[in-house]
Protein backbone atom coordinates (compact mmCIF):
# COMPACT_ATOMS: atom_id res chain seq x y z
CA UNK A 1 0.00 0.00 0.00
CA UNK A 2 1.32 3.41 -0.95
CA UNK A 3 2.31 5.64 1.93
CA UNK A 4 -0.33 8.28 2.64
CA UNK A 5 1.04 11.83 2.52
CA UNK A 6 -0.61 15.20 2.85
CA UNK A 7 -0.68 17.34 -0.30
CA UNK A 8 1.76 20.26 -0.24
CA UNK A 9 0.74 23.62 1.13
CA UNK A 10 0.61 26.76 -1.01
CA UNK A 11 3.86 28.69 -1.36
CA UNK A 12 2.12 31.82 -0.09
CA UNK A 13 1.40 30.08 3.21
CA UNK A 14 4.82 28.50 3.56
CA UNK A 15 6.64 31.68 2.60
CA UNK A 16 4.82 34.11 4.88
CA UNK A 17 6.53 34.93 8.17
CA UNK A 18 4.46 35.09 11.35
CA UNK A 19 3.51 38.44 12.87
CA UNK A 20 6.13 39.05 15.56
CA UNK A 21 3.88 41.11 17.88
CA UNK A 22 1.01 38.61 17.67
CA UNK A 23 3.35 35.61 18.01
CA UNK A 24 5.10 37.11 21.04
CA UNK A 25 1.80 38.12 22.65
CA UNK A 26 0.49 34.59 22.13
CA UNK A 27 3.69 33.17 23.65
CA UNK A 28 3.38 35.52 26.64
CA UNK A 29 -0.22 34.39 27.15
CA UNK A 30 0.85 30.74 27.01
CA UNK A 31 3.57 31.38 29.58
CA UNK A 32 1.11 33.19 31.83
CA UNK A 33 -1.27 30.21 31.63
CA UNK A 34 1.64 28.05 32.76
CA UNK A 35 1.97 30.17 35.88
CA UNK A 36 4.93 32.28 34.73
CA UNK A 37 4.71 35.95 35.72
CA UNK A 38 5.21 37.44 32.26
CA UNK A 39 4.67 41.13 31.57
CA UNK A 40 3.46 41.50 27.98
CA UNK A 41 4.62 44.75 26.35
CA UNK A 42 4.63 43.26 22.85
CA UNK A 43 1.26 43.62 21.10
CA UNK A 44 -0.47 47.01 20.95
CA UNK A 45 -3.14 46.28 23.53
CA UNK A 46 -4.10 48.67 26.32
CA UNK A 47 -4.91 47.40 29.80
CA UNK A 48 -8.33 49.09 29.83
CA UNK A 49 -11.48 47.40 28.59
CA UNK A 50 -13.81 48.93 26.02
CA UNK A 51 -15.77 51.88 27.51
CA UNK A 52 -19.05 50.83 29.09
CA UNK A 53 -21.31 52.97 26.89
CA UNK A 54 -19.96 51.20 23.80
CA UNK A 55 -20.47 47.75 25.33
CA UNK A 56 -24.02 48.64 26.41
CA UNK A 57 -24.99 49.76 22.90
CA UNK A 58 -23.78 46.48 21.37
CA UNK A 59 -25.31 44.39 24.15
CA UNK A 60 -28.71 46.05 23.74
CA UNK A 61 -28.57 45.34 20.01
CA UNK A 62 -27.80 41.65 20.63
CA UNK A 63 -30.55 41.30 23.25
CA UNK A 64 -32.99 42.86 20.79
CA UNK A 65 -32.13 40.15 18.25
CA UNK A 66 -29.95 42.32 16.04
CA UNK A 67 -27.56 39.48 15.26
CA UNK A 68 -27.97 39.05 11.51
CA UNK A 69 -25.59 40.05 8.74
CA UNK A 70 -25.78 43.59 7.42
CA UNK A 71 -25.34 45.14 4.01
CA UNK A 72 -21.91 44.38 2.60
CA UNK A 73 -21.19 48.10 2.68
CA UNK A 74 -22.10 48.26 6.37
CA UNK A 75 -25.04 49.45 8.42
CA UNK A 76 -26.35 52.86 7.31
CA UNK A 77 -26.25 54.19 10.88
CA UNK A 78 -22.63 53.13 11.29
CA UNK A 79 -21.55 54.69 8.00
CA UNK A 80 -23.44 57.86 8.93
CA UNK A 81 -21.60 57.96 12.27
CA UNK A 82 -18.31 57.53 10.40
CA UNK A 83 -19.22 60.41 8.05
CA UNK A 84 -20.08 62.69 10.98
CA UNK A 85 -16.79 61.78 12.64
CA UNK A 86 -14.84 62.57 9.45
CA UNK A 87 -16.51 66.00 9.20
CA UNK A 88 -16.08 66.76 12.91
CA UNK A 89 -12.50 65.57 13.42
CA UNK A 90 -10.84 65.37 10.02
CA UNK A 91 -12.40 68.25 8.03
CA UNK A 92 -13.56 65.72 5.44
CA UNK A 93 -17.04 65.70 3.89
CA UNK A 94 -17.86 62.12 2.93
CA UNK A 95 -21.00 60.58 1.48
CA UNK A 96 -21.88 57.60 3.73
CA UNK A 97 -23.69 55.93 0.85
CA UNK A 98 -20.78 55.91 -1.58
CA UNK A 99 -17.47 56.73 0.13
CA UNK A 100 -17.40 54.59 3.29
CA UNK A 101 -17.10 50.82 3.79
CA UNK A 102 -17.36 49.02 7.15
CA UNK A 103 -14.49 46.57 7.64
CA UNK A 104 -13.19 44.03 10.12
CA UNK A 105 -10.60 46.46 11.44
CA UNK A 106 -7.82 48.16 9.48
CA UNK A 107 -6.06 44.95 8.45
CA UNK A 108 -9.06 43.76 6.46
CA UNK A 109 -9.49 47.28 5.10
CA UNK A 110 -5.90 47.13 3.88
CA UNK A 111 -6.44 43.75 2.23
CA UNK A 112 -9.55 44.96 0.40
CA UNK A 113 -7.81 48.19 -0.64
CA UNK A 114 -4.86 46.32 -2.13
CA UNK A 115 -7.08 43.79 -3.87
CA UNK A 116 -9.03 46.66 -5.43
CA UNK A 117 -6.07 48.64 -6.80
CA UNK A 118 -3.26 46.14 -7.50
CA UNK A 119 -2.67 43.79 -10.37
CA UNK A 120 -0.08 41.01 -9.94
CA UNK A 121 3.41 42.47 -10.06
CA UNK A 122 2.37 46.02 -9.19
CA UNK A 123 4.65 47.70 -6.67
CA UNK A 124 3.68 49.35 -3.40
CA UNK A 125 6.05 51.72 -1.62
CA UNK A 126 6.13 50.96 2.12
CA UNK A 127 8.06 52.33 5.09
CA UNK A 128 11.10 50.71 6.70
CA UNK A 129 10.54 50.25 9.59
CA UNK A 130 6.80 49.70 9.20
CA UNK A 131 3.91 47.76 10.69
CA UNK A 132 4.80 44.09 10.43
CA UNK A 133 1.78 43.12 8.29
CA UNK A 134 2.31 45.56 5.42
CA UNK A 135 4.89 43.58 3.46
CA UNK A 136 3.17 40.18 3.86
CA UNK A 137 -0.22 41.62 2.93
CA UNK A 138 1.11 43.25 -0.24
CA UNK A 139 2.78 39.98 -1.19
CA UNK A 140 -0.30 37.86 -0.42
CA UNK A 141 -2.37 39.81 -2.96
CA UNK A 142 0.35 39.48 -5.62
CA UNK A 143 1.98 42.88 -5.18
CA UNK A 144 5.65 43.73 -4.71
CA UNK A 145 6.56 45.78 -1.62
CA UNK A 146 9.32 48.35 -2.09
CA UNK A 147 10.71 49.51 1.25
CA UNK A 148 11.95 53.09 1.57
CA UNK A 149 13.88 53.81 4.79
CA UNK A 150 12.75 56.07 7.61
CA UNK A 151 15.86 57.58 9.15
CA UNK A 152 16.26 58.90 12.69
CA UNK A 153 17.94 62.06 11.36
CA UNK A 154 14.70 62.95 9.52
CA UNK A 155 12.52 62.13 12.52
CA UNK A 156 11.51 58.80 10.97
CA UNK A 157 9.85 60.52 8.03
CA UNK A 158 10.52 59.90 4.37
CA UNK A 159 13.07 62.08 2.66
CA UNK A 160 11.40 63.29 -0.54
CA UNK A 161 14.42 62.26 -2.64
CA UNK A 162 14.26 58.68 -1.28
CA UNK A 163 10.54 58.45 -2.01
CA UNK A 164 10.93 59.79 -5.53
CA UNK A 165 13.83 57.44 -6.24
CA UNK A 166 11.71 54.39 -5.31
CA UNK A 167 9.09 55.02 -8.01
CA UNK A 168 9.24 52.80 -11.10
CA UNK A 169 6.92 52.13 -14.01
CA UNK A 170 5.31 49.33 -11.92
CA UNK A 171 4.58 51.50 -8.86
CA UNK A 172 0.84 51.66 -8.16
CA UNK A 173 0.49 52.87 -4.57
CA UNK A 174 2.17 54.37 -1.53
CA UNK A 175 1.30 52.88 1.88
CA UNK A 176 2.16 54.70 5.09
CA UNK A 177 1.03 55.06 8.71
CA UNK A 178 0.56 58.23 10.78
CA UNK A 179 0.90 58.33 13.72
CA UNK A 180 3.56 55.86 12.71
CA UNK A 181 3.88 52.33 14.04
CA UNK A 182 6.49 51.58 15.38
CA UNK A 183 8.40 54.89 15.57
CA UNK A 184 5.64 57.18 16.91
CA UNK A 185 6.20 59.93 14.31
CA UNK A 186 3.18 62.16 13.56
CA UNK A 187 3.24 63.54 10.03
CA UNK A 188 2.99 67.29 9.53
CA UNK A 189 1.25 69.01 6.63
CA UNK A 190 4.67 69.37 4.98
CA UNK A 191 5.35 65.63 5.35
CA UNK A 192 2.00 64.81 3.77
CA UNK A 193 2.48 67.32 0.96
CA UNK A 194 5.76 65.61 0.04
CA UNK A 195 3.99 62.26 -0.23
CA UNK A 196 1.10 63.82 -2.14
CA UNK A 197 3.45 65.48 -4.62
CA UNK A 198 4.99 62.13 -5.57
CA UNK A 199 1.57 60.49 -5.81
CA UNK A 200 0.18 63.19 -8.08
CA UNK A 201 3.31 63.36 -10.24
CA UNK A 202 3.24 59.60 -10.88
CA UNK A 203 -0.54 59.02 -10.68
CA UNK A 204 -0.43 56.74 -7.64
CA UNK A 205 -2.92 55.68 -5.01
CA UNK A 206 -2.06 56.53 -1.40
CA UNK A 207 -3.25 54.16 1.33
CA UNK A 208 -3.02 55.85 4.72
CA UNK A 209 -3.24 53.81 7.92
CA UNK A 210 -4.74 56.25 10.44
CA UNK A 211 -5.61 53.81 13.24
CA UNK A 212 -3.69 55.88 15.85
CA UNK A 213 -5.14 59.23 14.75
CA UNK A 214 -6.73 60.08 18.11
CA UNK A 215 -3.70 59.32 20.26
CA UNK A 216 -1.29 62.15 19.46
CA UNK A 217 0.83 63.74 22.16
CA UNK A 218 2.49 67.03 23.02
CA UNK A 219 -0.32 69.13 21.57
CA UNK A 220 0.11 67.62 18.11
CA UNK A 221 -2.90 66.97 15.90
CA UNK A 222 -3.35 64.28 13.29
CA UNK A 223 -3.85 65.49 9.71
CA UNK A 224 -5.52 63.26 7.13
CA UNK A 225 -3.75 63.25 3.77
CA UNK A 226 -7.17 63.36 2.09
CA UNK A 227 -7.30 67.06 3.05
CA UNK A 228 -4.21 67.87 0.97
CA UNK A 229 -4.67 69.17 -2.60
CA UNK A 230 -5.60 66.61 -5.28
CA UNK A 231 -5.69 63.71 -2.79
CA UNK A 232 -9.41 62.98 -2.39
CA UNK A 233 -9.52 61.04 -5.67
CA UNK A 234 -6.48 58.88 -4.88
CA UNK A 235 -6.50 58.34 -1.09
CA UNK A 236 -7.86 55.29 0.72
CA UNK A 237 -7.90 56.00 4.47
CA UNK A 238 -7.94 53.09 6.92
CA UNK A 239 -9.59 54.05 10.20
CA UNK A 240 -10.90 52.22 13.25
CA UNK A 241 -11.43 52.03 16.99
CA UNK A 242 -9.05 49.21 17.95
CA UNK A 243 -6.50 51.48 19.61
CA UNK A 244 -8.27 54.61 20.80
CA UNK A 245 -11.30 52.86 22.32
CA UNK A 246 -9.61 49.61 23.42
CA UNK A 247 -11.74 47.67 20.93
CA UNK A 248 -9.13 45.28 19.54
CA UNK A 249 -11.36 42.25 20.04
CA UNK A 250 -14.28 43.84 18.21
CA UNK A 251 -12.51 43.84 14.82
CA UNK A 252 -14.33 46.88 13.48
CA UNK A 253 -13.15 49.78 11.36
CA UNK A 254 -13.88 51.51 8.08
CA UNK A 255 -12.29 52.68 4.85
CA UNK A 256 -12.95 56.11 3.38
CA UNK A 257 -12.11 56.68 -0.27
CA UNK A 258 -13.20 57.53 -3.83
CA UNK A 259 -16.56 56.07 -4.84
CA UNK A 260 -15.27 53.86 -7.71
CA UNK A 261 -12.71 52.19 -5.44
CA UNK A 262 -15.13 51.76 -2.54
CA UNK A 263 -17.68 50.27 -4.96
CA UNK A 264 -15.12 47.71 -6.14
CA UNK A 265 -14.24 46.92 -2.52
CA UNK A 266 -17.91 46.31 -1.72
CA UNK A 267 -18.00 43.62 -4.42
CA UNK A 268 -14.88 42.02 -2.97
CA UNK A 269 -16.44 42.21 0.49
CA UNK A 270 -19.53 40.37 -0.73
CA UNK A 271 -17.43 37.37 -1.68
CA UNK A 272 -14.77 37.38 1.04
CA UNK A 273 -16.61 38.04 4.32
CA UNK A 274 -20.10 39.34 3.41
CA UNK A 275 -20.09 42.10 6.04
CA UNK A 276 -18.60 43.36 9.28
CA UNK A 277 -20.38 42.20 12.44
CA UNK A 278 -23.87 43.59 12.99
CA UNK A 279 -23.71 44.43 16.70
CA UNK A 280 -20.05 45.47 16.58
CA UNK A 281 -21.10 48.17 14.13
CA UNK A 282 -23.73 49.34 16.64
CA UNK A 283 -21.09 49.61 19.36
CA UNK A 284 -18.72 51.40 17.01
CA UNK A 285 -21.44 53.84 15.97
CA UNK A 286 -21.94 54.69 19.64
CA UNK A 287 -18.20 55.33 20.02
CA UNK A 288 -18.18 57.64 16.99
CA UNK A 289 -21.55 59.33 17.54
CA UNK A 290 -20.30 62.40 19.40
CA UNK A 291 -17.05 63.96 20.48
CA UNK A 292 -15.39 61.44 22.82
CA UNK A 293 -16.80 61.67 26.37
CA UNK A 294 -14.64 62.88 29.29
CA UNK A 295 -13.98 59.33 30.51
CA UNK A 296 -12.29 58.57 27.19
CA UNK A 297 -10.34 61.80 26.78
CA UNK A 298 -9.12 61.49 30.39
CA UNK A 299 -7.87 58.00 29.56
CA UNK A 300 -5.98 59.31 26.53
CA UNK A 301 -4.33 61.95 28.72
CA UNK A 302 -3.24 59.24 31.13
CA UNK A 303 -1.89 57.18 28.23
CA UNK A 304 0.27 60.15 27.25
CA UNK A 305 1.69 60.29 30.77
CA UNK A 306 2.43 56.56 30.63
CA UNK A 307 4.25 56.95 27.30
CA UNK A 308 6.32 59.79 28.72
CA UNK A 309 7.12 57.75 31.85
CA UNK A 310 8.28 54.65 29.98
CA UNK A 311 10.33 56.62 27.44
CA UNK A 312 12.02 58.74 30.10
CA UNK A 313 12.87 55.69 32.22
CA UNK A 314 14.29 53.85 29.22
CA UNK A 315 16.34 56.88 28.25
CA UNK A 316 18.15 56.66 31.60
CA UNK A 317 19.06 52.98 31.22
CA UNK A 318 22.58 51.85 30.21
CA UNK A 319 23.05 51.63 26.45
CA UNK A 320 19.55 52.92 25.65
CA UNK A 321 18.21 56.19 24.26
CA UNK A 322 14.51 56.85 23.84
CA UNK A 323 12.39 59.89 23.07
CA UNK A 324 8.69 60.04 23.96
CA UNK A 325 6.50 59.12 20.97
CA UNK A 326 4.77 61.96 19.13
CA UNK A 327 1.73 59.73 18.79
CA UNK A 328 0.62 56.13 19.14
CA UNK A 329 1.51 54.28 22.29
CA UNK A 330 4.87 52.64 21.80
CA UNK A 331 8.32 53.54 23.03
CA UNK A 332 10.79 53.10 20.16
CA UNK A 333 13.96 52.49 22.14
CA UNK A 334 17.41 52.69 20.54
CA UNK A 335 19.34 49.80 22.12
CA UNK A 336 22.38 49.96 19.85
CA UNK A 337 24.56 50.91 22.81
CA UNK A 338 23.84 47.65 24.64
CA UNK A 339 25.90 45.44 22.33
CA UNK A 340 22.91 43.17 21.63
CA UNK A 341 20.96 42.76 18.43
CA UNK A 342 17.26 43.50 18.81
CA UNK A 343 16.39 39.79 18.60
CA UNK A 344 19.05 38.84 21.14
CA UNK A 345 17.92 41.42 23.67
CA UNK A 346 14.20 40.68 23.19
CA UNK A 347 14.86 36.95 23.68
CA UNK A 348 16.93 37.60 26.81
CA UNK A 349 14.29 39.89 28.30
CA UNK A 350 11.57 37.27 27.83
CA UNK A 351 13.64 34.27 28.88
CA UNK A 352 15.44 35.71 31.89
CA UNK A 353 13.28 38.64 33.02
CA UNK A 354 9.84 37.63 31.75
CA UNK A 355 9.18 40.84 29.85
CA UNK A 356 7.86 40.49 26.27
CA UNK A 357 8.85 43.24 23.81
CA UNK A 358 9.16 43.28 20.01
CA UNK A 359 12.59 43.35 18.35
CA UNK A 360 12.93 46.25 15.94
CA UNK A 361 14.18 43.95 13.18
CA UNK A 362 10.64 42.57 12.92
CA UNK A 363 9.56 45.90 11.42
CA UNK A 364 12.18 45.89 8.69
CA UNK A 365 15.99 46.07 8.26
CA UNK A 366 16.08 49.71 9.40
CA UNK A 367 14.36 48.69 12.63
CA UNK A 368 17.48 46.83 13.75
CA UNK A 369 18.98 48.36 16.88
CA UNK A 370 15.59 49.18 18.38
CA UNK A 371 12.91 47.61 20.57
CA UNK A 372 9.21 48.46 20.40
CA UNK A 373 7.64 48.58 23.85
CA UNK A 374 3.92 49.04 24.50
CA UNK A 375 3.34 51.82 27.07
CA UNK A 376 -0.40 51.61 27.79
CA UNK A 377 -0.44 48.92 30.42
CA UNK A 378 -1.52 49.78 33.97
CA UNK A 379 0.78 51.94 36.10
CA UNK A 380 1.56 49.01 38.38
CA UNK A 381 2.54 46.81 35.45
CA UNK A 382 4.64 49.55 33.86
CA UNK A 383 6.52 50.26 37.07
CA UNK A 384 7.34 46.58 37.52
CA UNK A 385 8.32 46.30 33.85
CA UNK A 386 10.65 49.29 34.12
CA UNK A 387 12.25 47.73 37.20
CA UNK A 388 12.88 44.47 35.34
CA UNK A 389 14.22 46.24 32.26
CA UNK A 390 16.56 48.35 34.39
CA UNK A 391 17.80 45.21 36.13
CA UNK A 392 18.39 43.45 32.80
CA UNK A 393 20.29 46.35 31.25
CA UNK A 394 22.36 46.91 34.38
CA UNK A 395 23.53 43.28 34.22
CA UNK A 396 24.33 42.74 30.54
CA UNK A 397 26.13 39.39 31.02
Amino acid sequence: MAQQTMPSLARRALGTASSAPVRLADLATTMQRQGIDVIDLSAGRASESTPGFVVRAATQAMLAGDTHQTMARGRPEYREACARKLARENAIEADPETSILATLGCKQGLMLSLLAVLDPGDEVIIEDPCFVSYQPTVELVGGVPVAVPLRPETGFRWAARDLEAAVTERTKAILFCSPQNPTGAVHSAEDLDAIAAVAVEHDLFVISDEIYERVTWGGRRHISIATRPAMRERNLALMGLTKSFSMGGWRIGFVFGPEPVISAMVTLQQHLITSAGAFTQIGAAAALADPPPPEVTALWCDWERRCEFVASELDRMPGVSCRPPEGGYYAWADISGTGFSSEELAERLLRDYHVAVVPGRAFGPHGEGYLRITCVKSWDILQEAVSRLRDALSHPG
